[in-house]
């Protein structure tokens, strides 16, 4: 719109219907895209608008905070364990990792991983990297300071419990596995993202015990209720195996 000083490029598509069964755009699911590329790409800015109807329908997505803004949009319905939300990044030979999570006093896990913007759906070695590091990092902070007694240590699947976090790699030669880039297959990226973990939560807990302790109290909840259920599957499965009816 008239004479400025700096370029740009302008690219403009529209579908072809002889390849595409369906040439209608929806919304919803391109301001969804919108959104998340906003949170991934601290303070860029993206606007949405939809021309089609009698009045324009328009969207602007602006995130300073970034994937910490993605983590505080995600548990904004749910109450948090801890307040502050816990970030970290690192730098190295060919790869970054960008990583924020939160806890909150639900059960169930909510992981989002992505490379280079991609969503890896089928998670990759960042995402083993990441809950590996998370695990070794919360039981040797629990061993170190008393916190298990005599129980034995919480699994992954426990210390994840309630967890919502996303984590975001940007790597110079990605090696995806299958056509729809869903999982990424680097194996130098798991011990990189691991080790940032290691390093970052590490010194997180040691700074905040309080936190640690309250998370790590809810780990241990959750694997003496896996405990226990473990116990009651095999109690039933004991008397059924004693039923008469079943010999």
């Amino acid at each position: 719109l008239g004479q400025a000083n700096r370029t740009g490029t302008k690219v403009e598509f529209k579908p072809d219907a002889d390849i595409f069964e369906v040439t209608d755009f929806k919304y919803g699911i391109l301001a969804t895209r919108m959104r998340e590329l906003a949170f991934l790409n601290r303070g860029l800015a993206i606007t949405v608008t939809d021309e089609r109807g009698k009045e324009d329908r328009t969207e602007r997505f602006f995130y300073e905070g970034g994937i910490v803004a993605f983590i505080e949009h995600l548990n904004s319905s749910k109450t948090a364990v801890h307040k502050k939300v816990i970030y970290f990044e690192r730098r190295g030979d060919g790869c970054e990792v960008e990583g924020a999570f939160q806890y909150n006093d639900g059960y169930a896990e909510a992981l989002f991983s992505f490379v280079n913007n991609i969503n890896t759906v089928e998670g990759g070695t960042h995402v083993s990297g990441f809950r590996s590091g998370l695990t070794r990092t919360f039981n040797n902070y629990a061993r170190a300071h008393n916190l298990l007694k005599k129980s034995d240590p919480p699994t992954g699947e426990d210390l994840r419990e309630g967890l919502t976090a996303v984590i975001s790699c940007r790597v110079a030669e990605p090696q995806f596995e299958g056509q729809t880039k869903a999982k990424l297959g680097n194996s130098e990226v798991q011990g990189f993202v691991e080790q940032s973990v290691n390093d970052a939560l590490g010194a997180y807990l040691e700074e905040n015990p309080r936190v640690a302790k309250g998370i790590i109290h809810k780990a241990v909840q959750a694997a003496q209720a896996r405990e226990a259920a473990r116990k009651a599957r095999e109690l039933t499965r004991r008397k059924g195996a004693l039923n008469p009816g079943s010999l």
